[in-house]
């Protein structure tokens, strides 16, 4: 596996040793003493999630204050335009972003620790989206930053995709980073 960092670099882009041929593919998409030899952090995985999303669908910012979860994801179909902010007051890149497009077919993972807002971009018809969490979801510390703040700038449509994206009810609520409630 290699690991690069990112201009965010405690997030880092992960591309994994892949086996193909004319049959298919083959590769470990999560080894623990790999992930750790290659990243030099040591994380519990205690939950893994699955998504399956239409084009256009945004995710996020996401993030819990309590019950803090550095997550670790992948695209098994489709593609994703995949999104880190860092929400740490005190550290010197609060409130800067690093965004990665994650594809089945470029087989990447990023990982996101804690700290971090996350969330993604649809940018294929359909996406099956897999992340593993280092704590568990805790609903009643969830929080969420609002998708076009316009103090973070994120470039959404970098990538192709054009009109408005679709958000749930809760990310609909989401806040300015100014406003949003942020790790120490």
């Amino acid at each position: 596996m290699k690991a690069t960092r990112t201009a965010l670099p405690e997030v880092m882009l992960l591309e994994p040793k892949v086996f193909g041929d004319a049959r298919g593919f083959f590769f470990e998409s999560f080894n623990q003493r790999v992930f750790e030899e290659a990243t030099g952090v040591k994380a519990d995985f205690v939950q893994d999630n699955h998504s399956r999303s239409a084009r256009g669908v945004l995710r996020g910012l996401h993030y819990q204050l309590q019950q803090a979860q550095g997550k670790l994801v992948r695209v098994v179909e489709g593609a994703v335009y995949d999104v880190a902010v860092d929400i740490r007051r005190s550290s010197p890149n609060f409130g800067k972003w690093v965004g990665e497009v994650l594809s089945a077919e470029n087989q990447r993972q990023l990982w996101v620790p804690e700290g971090f807002a996350h969330g993604f971009l649809v940018l294929s018809e359909t996406a099956q989206f897999l992340y593993k969490t280092t704590d568990y979801y805790a609903p009643a510390h969830e929080r969420c930053i609002v998708w076009n703040d316009p103090q973070l700038a994120i470039d959404w449509f970098a990538h192709g995709f054009t009109g408005e994206p679709s958000l749930s009810a809760k990310d609909q609520q989401g806040k300015p980073l100014a406003q949003a409630e942020v790790f120490a």
